[in-house]
């Protein structure tokens, strides 16, 4: 799951993706308005989180303008603006939440996990697809009980595997979900991935949809 973080502070954004990236997400990192403006429109995101005192403007002024574009990206203020009064301006400008400075990371990901949960129609933390069990806060997939282990890039496959049950998701989305912008793609590393969680899913949970992508459908208990 692709995310863009909009942080200009480097200590604070390195300790933000750095935790990001542990948690299975892929992070693009910028610090200014003008580079979100560009990243946002070459790049396909689950979701942003924007920092509002920015070296050339003010965050919500950017947050204004993806909405008035009728963009439904799941957006997260953080800031250290924490008066009220600055809350209300950020929620009315359409951020889906607020985190004021400083924050838990730990709390910063369970936010994230909401948000995007509301985004997807889907409440609950934990899915059941077939005989899997899939914990989406806890990054736990249970077989028929059993604890599966799964890398990271593993696990930002599943996730996006999972947004919209028995959907087929394209290669090029899911090769988003593994890469940065200045990561080097190499040709069969999504087949790869795709392999590997087969061996510890089942060969069947996995299909393939040739010349469009792949659909995550479980295998019967």
């Amino acid at each position: 799951m692709r995310l863009l973080l909009l942080e200009d502070q480097p200590v604070l954004a390195e300790a933000i993706s750095s935790h990001l990236k542990s948690q299975g997400f892929t992070i693009d990192t910028i610090s200014s308005l003008r580079e979100a403006e560009l990243a946002l429109q070459i790049g396909e995101f689950s979701a942003a989180l924007f920092d509002l005192s920015l070296p050339d403007g003010d965050g919500l002024t950017l947050l204004r303008s993806v909405r008035k574009r009728g963009s439904r990206l799941p957006i997260i203020i953080m800031t250290a603006r924490d008066q009220i009064s600055d809350r209300i301006k950020g929620l009315e400008s359409g951020a889906d939440d607020y985190l004021v400075k400083p924050f838990d990371l730990n709390e910063l990901v369970a936010r994230l996990h909401a948000v995007l949960r509301r985004y997807e129609g889907n409440p609950s933390p934990v899915l059941k697809i077939g005989k899997f069990e899939i914990d989406q806060n806890q990054h736990r997939i249970l077989s028929n009980g059993e604890d599966l282990q799964l890398t990271a890039k593993e696990w930002a496959l599943i996730i996006k595997l999972i947004a919209k049950p028995n959907a087929v998701v394209r290669k090029e989305q899911l090769e988003e979900a593994l890469y940065n912008f200045d990561d080097e793609i190499v040709s069969n590393t999504l087949e790869v991935y795709v392999s590997r969680l087969r061996k510890k899913l089942g060969k069947n949970s996995i299909e393939t949809i040739r010349g469009l992508g792949y659909r995550f459908v479980g295998e019967k208990s």
